[in-house]
């Protein structure tokens, strides 16, 4: 499938893997790459540019097809060594470069002067246009259903895609709540040129997490997930568990009064509990809807080939059929 994606990041089919906290290593993102999508490293999560540095020498002798890195702009008292990031990420000879959080302005001259391709990642029209006119290649417009922040608009994909298609001249994809080729099919109708997956890609054989972390997000449904920390402005989308049945108890204890340290046993330090010990119940965990979508753990190539051959049946097939007269 050729689409203005897959034409701009050299990849064989439209289908992103997001940049996740302790999920995206190596492993994880040559996994995808060799499925034929683009498979992102998440940054951060590496600790130190140094590591990071050797976590894309690492997924370069997995993978020989292109690979991205996501680098998440923080407001934080103590800044990550976004420098050393971003020269780790130049001198590993990455292409692409997925932004999220703040705006990544301040970043792009080095990463354009590079020959990175940049694709950030939004939650509102009015947030990708502003992306698009500091010189992004190309935007992830992330709907309501997604896990991790979804923004404060709390608008649907159903809605959100084709006003961003209305708006946009760069190309963009599709995030959030997205898992099957009928997906990929919708939101290509609705202007998008592919998908990015976080969950989804969670729960696959090669995803470097705790079982117990896939095995949730197969139990779980589409009503699984719960809103955090909106009165903090700071919304999240996480999978339910007693962590964050105890953090919703806070948040509507406190009200208005709240402050982040209340919460801070229920949020700081959770990855590695659950994402490398399994404790589930250890606090609040990014966790799209598209869990109740997700009913088994296969290969990322079992699944980006189930994807797209779901997608090409249903063009072919069912809305070729309804076109016949």
């Amino acid at each position: 499938m050729k689409t203005r994606i897959t034409e701009l990041f050299g990849i064989k089919h439209p289908i992103i893997q997001g940049g996740m906290h302790y999920v995206g290593f190596a492993e994880m993102a040559a996994a995808v790459s060799n499925a034929g999508g683009l498979g992102i490293i998440t940054g951060l999560t590496q600790g130190t540019p140094e590591k990071l540095a050797a976590e894309i020498k690492k997924c370069r002798g997995l993978t020989d097809k292109p690979f991205g890195v996501n680098l998440t702009f923080l407001p934080s008292v103590n800044p990550p060594d976004y420098p050393g990031y971003v020269k780790a990420i130049i001198d590993g000879g990455v292409k692409i470069v997925e932004t999220a959080g703040n705006n990544p302005q301040k970043w792009l001259p080095a990463l354009k002067e590079a020959g990175i391709k940049v694709i950030h990642k939004c939650t509102s029209v009015r947030h990708s246009l502003k992306a698009e006119s500091i010189g992004c290649d190309a935007v992830s417009v992330d709907g309501f259903e997604c896990g991790g922040h979804p923004g404060e608009d709390d608008v649907g994909n159903w809605v959100l895609l084709p006003r961003a298609a209305e708006e946009l001249k760069i190309p963009f994809v599709a995030s959030g709540g997205c898992a099957t080729g009928s997906q990929l099919v919708a939101a290509l109708a609705m202007g998008a040129d592919g998908l990015n997956m976080g969950t989804r890609f969670i729960a696959t054989k090669e995803a470097p997490v705790h079982d117990n972390v896939k095995q949730a997000i197969v139990a779980a449904s589409e009503l699984d997930t719960r809103l955090v920390m909106r009165p903090l402005r700071n919304t999240e989308r996480v999978l339910v568990n007693a962590g964050v049945e105890r953090l919703l108890e806070k948040e509507r204890t406190l009200g208005a009064n709240i402050k982040f340290e209340d919460i801070f046993p229920e949020v700081a330090g959770v990855y590695p509990k659950i994402m490398v010990e399994g404790q589930m119940d250890a606090g609040a965990w990014s966790c799209g809807m598209v869990a109740g979508l997700i009913h088994d753990i296969p290969t990322c190539q079992e699944l980006i080939d189930r994807i797209m051959t779901e997608a090409e049946a249903i063009i072919r097939g069912r809305l070729a059929d309804m076109l016949a007269g």
